[in-house]
């Protein structure tokens, strides 16, 4: 069983796609309980005809045995940065946690919410569930987001583009991995100079403001990456992505939240890749880790410039 807490856009379309591939059955949960029921009735219509899932509108109460569980839940709509509703945010997802943790404490656990690295953290923090079962789901959206971007520039099709890697904060300190990144056999950075490379890392950390001038909050593409994650934990597909885990020294990180390379198995986390990273690609992502910790204890963050000696993964 699959429950999405949130039935807004983003938690009817990964709804939708989970139905319309009939992944398992869905178990939709709303603040505004009519709004769940609703989107249930029109969700059900894309069952396949030979499926035997169902889609219901529902509560809490009924989230028990969920092999995964959805948070896109929102207090508002964000228009000038994903951590502009940090406090409220936070507070929802205290207050969900506490209901997961009573009713689902078993189930692995997909953060879809901004500002995502924050609020997956706290949710640890707030049930004590292991790092395996917890994971925030963003990072392979940006790192489609790139793959987009560089086939654009080259005037190519996406999937000519391999290892695009997103990594670190979802927000502005993002950090994209020219280093890996590949058209075709060439490496990327073969092709680009300094100043296509510093266009289209700010076009990817704004990419979300162009999808919003032009039509509003992005939806479809979270939605498929979301769909991926829970595919993989309901299949035992194991899947190999970018996602927002606990670092317990990775990357010469802790006690944080970050999109970096993982496995995901049924049994959520299966293990997190260290990538060697250029200098600079490090330096980055020490300052991206260093910005996120700022959100959840300003007082303690460290200096991005004292961090960098910790990230030992380096060429």
């Amino acid at each position: 069983m699959i429950s999405i807490i949130g039935s807004g856009k983003v938690g009817s379309a990964i709804a939708f796609l989970a139905a319309a591939t009939s992944l398992d059955d869905i178990h939709l949960v709303n603040l505004h309980k009519d709004k769940a029921l609703g989107q249930a009735l029109d969700i059900s219509n894309a069952i396949p005809a030979n499926s035997k899932i169902s889609v219901v509108g529902t509560d809490y109460s009924d989230i028990r045995n969920s092999k995964v569980v959805v948070i896109s839940a929102s207090t508002g709509t964000y228009l000038t940065s994903r951590t502009e509703m940090m406090s409220q945010q936070i507070k929802m997802i205290r207050d969900i946690a506490k209901n997961i943790k009573r009713y689902a404490p078993d189930s692995k656990i997909l953060m879809i919410t901004n500002p995502l690295d924050v609020l997956t953290y706290v949710f640890l923090k707030e049930t004590n569930l292991p790092r395996e079962k917890v994971i925030g789901v963003a990072s392979s959206l940006d790192s489609s987001r790139f793959r987009y971007l560089l086939s654009r520039e080259f005037s190519k099709t996406q999937s000519e583009i391999k290892n695009a890697f997103v990594l670190g904060e979802h927000g502005d300190s993002m950090v994209p991995i020219f280093s890996m990144a590949k058209w075709q056999d060439t490496p990327v950075l073969e092709l680009l100079d300094n100043n296509k490379m510093e266009k289209i890392t700010r076009d990817l950390r704004f990419y979300w403001k162009d999808i919003r001038k032009l039509k509003g909050p992005s939806i479809f593409g979270i939605a498929k990456n979301a769909v991926d994650v829970i595919k993989a934990i309901i299949k035992n597909e194991e899947l190999y992505t970018p996602a927002s885990v606990l670092l317990n020294g990775e990357y010469g990180l802790s006690d944080v939240c970050m999109g970096v390379p993982v496995r995901i198995n049924k049994d959520g986390l299966k293990n997190i890749e260290e990538l060697k990273l250029s200098k600079y690609e490090c330096n980055l992502l020490c300052h991206s880790a260093d910005r996120i910790r700022k959100f959840l204890y300003p007082k303690e963050t460290l200096l991005s410039s004292q961090l960098v000696f910790n990230c030992e993964n380096q060429i």
